[in-house]
């Protein structure tokens, strides 16, 4: 069989105009030869009446509930969703059947609201399909080793998708939503902001983990490790979208290796609070140690990290403050706190190892007058960590910098 993974959004499956359009598509994945799954996330986002924040708000402002009841209310959403979306597919003619992530196979590790894939059993799906109906599969969910049912955090449905044409071996992942692919930037700040045709794994994982929010990091990094296709490509448009997929099978746009040309995109990420720290008097040398240990035990995740010998820098993101500053009181460490901050990020696989591609950054930036709190880099990627105020000018000015907004053709 050929087989598609078709995912869907929850703005693509918002309205009963949107989701006619969603089934029309499923319909000419069925006439291209193609054996379609379907998988959806839950109906709109925070306000509409099924949405995953809409069902959170229903236990405000009631007691915490424990994570294993948040994930047993926040996956109806989407099974609703999917039990919709068939009714929309029975309408033109097709026969659907409805999974959980559980009856899809996915099963996951126990982390209720973060889980993550351990396998995948896709028997049911293997056999819907070849019965010639259409999998109707509620993303964003599995089932734990306990057999409670797991959730798979922010954007899971597009892990779900992956894993899902991973286990069926797939021709192509599509991820519909409502933009037309990945952008050089985000087209709410720069409104010259190409799509981009054919990108690598790397490069999309980058920009997803630096902000952008068109796919999920983890199922970037899913498609990467099982060599999977993903078309990212809107709901409500014909044009392609974009290809992601291993360096060798896509067109690198930026092999020249121009330090001018040598980003593909520019990304941001906003909400930051930035912490410098001092040891105490009679701390010892390696005194920063109990302070991430401490921190990774307590769950938060660090960002941006510059260590000195007699001080440190990093981030986190703002929920995270009050766990930071309460960690840093129990050592009795000293420090200053910075509201916000954000960070902009520059990606391109071109970068490695080429001379002049930060003095292009400084250059743009200073032209805008806007200073560099703290920076790192990898092979791939260069991170800014700015005043907030000065983010939307930074992406601008690097975006215009590195020529972006000029529609390179393949040679």
């Amino acid at each position: 069989m050929r087989i598609i993974v078709q995912k869907f959004g929850g703005t693509s499956v918002r309205e009963p105009s949107q989701r006619a359009v969603v089934a029309q598509w499923v319909v000419s994945a069925v006439r291209a030869g193609y054996h379609p799954v379907v998988v959806v996330s839950a109906m709109g986002r925070q306000g509409d009446p099924y949405a995953t924040d809409t069902l959170l708000g229903l236990l405000n402002p009631l007691p915490l509930a424990p994570p294993t009841e948040t994930d047993l209310l926040v996956h109806c959403g989407e099974i609703i969703s999917a039990v919709v979306m068939a009714g929309h597919l029975r309408q033109v003619g097709l026969n659907p059947e409805v999974m959980t992530g559980a009856q899809a196979g996915i099963l996951t590790d126990d982390r209720h609201g973060d889980a993550q894939i351990v396998r995948l059993e896709p028997d049911r799906v293997l056999a819907a399909l070849e019965d010639g109906r259409v999998p109707v599969v509620a993303g964003f969910q599995g089932i734990g080793s306990d057999g409670l049912v797991t959730t798979l955090g922010r954007g899971g449905s597009d892990t779900t998708a992956v894993a899902l044409g991973a286990a069926l071996g797939a021709e192509v992942v599509e991820i519909f939503t409502d933009v037309d692919g990945i952008k050089t930037a985000d087209p709410r700040i720069v409104p010259e902001a190409r799509t981009i045709r054919e990108m690598d794994y790397h490069e999309v994982f980058q920009l997803a983990n630096l902000g952008a929010r068109v796919i999920h990091p983890r199922a970037v990094e899913l498609a990467r490790q099982f060599s999977v296709p993903v078309r990212i490509r809107s709901t409500f448009s014909t044009a392609d979208g974009t290809l992601v997929g291993p360096g060798r099978r896509v067109w690198d746009p930026w092999a020249h290796r121009d330090p001018a040309h040598a980003v593909t995109g520019v990304t941001q990420l906003s909400d930051l609070i930035q912490f410098r720290v001092w040891p105490p008097a009679s701390g010892p040398d390696n005194w920063s140690y109990p302070l991430f240990h401490l921190l990774g035990k307590r769950g938060v995740s660090v960002d941006l990290i510059n260590l000195f010998p007699d001080q440190v820098y990093f981030c986190v993101k703002s929920p995270e403050r009050s766990t930071v500053e309460a960690t840093l009181a129990d050592l009795a460490y000293p420090f200053e706190v910075y509201d916000n901050r954000a960070k902009v990020s520059i990606v391109g696989s071109a970068i490695e190892g080429l001379p002049g591609v930060v003095g292009h950054v400084m250059e743009a930036l200073a032209r805008e007058n806007i200073r560099v709190l703290q920076s790192s880099d990898s092979h791939a990627t260069i991170t800014l960590l700015l005043d907030k105020k000065d983010m939307e000018a930074a992406v601008r000015a690097l975006h215009q910098q590195f020529g972006l907004h000029e529609d390179l053709a393949p040679t």
